[in-house]
């Protein structure tokens, strides 16, 4: 709609970021503890509403049980009430449209055989407040796998190769962000230069400076926010021609 606003206004010129569906790959020489901490910052934060969420967690088959087990412990002691007691660690969803259409995925994912570890209802009948919600065994052509649900719900998929989780993250329309966690440099560069992402982390997630230009491929959208590429988007090029008469050196 922007877009189509922008051209029947005299063409002006936008930038759009337009959301995501981005993979965190933990590779089996991960630190465990530290890999199960970025997935779930990764999912989880600002209640999941955030546009580059990790909410695709690939993980590898030899780690993928042992993952699936901390990672649904961590998540089991998050607490879900009011954003500003410091106790708890996720607020509502922002509205009560968003929070029914994170709960219509949340259905698909069970209808469609992902396995709910745990999580997956609405707490209370006041506010918009859902449970923080972990999918394992989720398929690649599940809805909860390819649709951005913007909310509390991480889901985790196995692999067994590097090449074949790049194919697999880039096997969808977004193309905001991803990360890798590993000990490996060499997975990490292949990774990074592989995966059709505009932002890559390594050994992180979801940090973000205003020196970084930030902003995605595909249907993520187009052109950068943040960074010298940020200031881009508000400048024109001017080209000078001049033609000297005479050459005086």
């Amino acid at each position: 709609m922007i877009q189509e606003e922008a051209g029947r206004s005299g063409t002006k010129r936008v930038s759009l970021e337009m959301g995501g569906k981005s993979p965190c790959v933990i590779m089996d020489d991960a630190d465990m503890d530290l890999a199960v901490e970025i997935a779930v910052k990764a999912a989880y934060e600002n209640q999941g509403q955030t546009c580059c969420a990790g909410t695709r967690t690939f993980v590898h088959e030899k780690i993928y049980d042992e993952f699936v087990k901390k990672s649904t412990e961590a998540v089991g002691k998050r607490k879900v009430g009011d954003p500003y007691d410091l106790d708890n660690s996720q607020g509502p969803q922002v509205d009560q449209e968003q929070m029914e259409k994170i709960m219509i995925l949340m259905d698909a994912g069970k209808k469609e055989g992902a396995k709910l570890q745990i999580g997956g209802k609405r707490i209370g009948d006041k506010g918009y407040f859902l449970e923080s919600t972990l999918f394992s065994d989720v398929k690649d052509e599940m809805r909860i796998a390819k649709e951005e649900i913007f909310g509390p719900v991480m889901q985790i998929l196995k692999f067994k190769t590097l090449d074949e989780v790049i194919k697999r993250s880039n096997d969808t329309n977004y193309g905001l962000a991803a990360g890798i966690v590993t000990k490996h440099m060499d997975n990490a560069l292949m990774y990074v230069q592989s995966v059709n992402a505009g932002t890559v982390w390594v050994n992180d997630f979801l940090v973000i400076n205003a020196q970084a230009p930030f902003g995605g491929y595909k249907q993520s959208g187009h052109g950068r926010e943040l960074g010298e590429d940020g200031l881009k988007e508000y400048c024109e090029v001017k080209t000078v021609i001049i033609k000297v008469p005479q050459k005086n050196s």
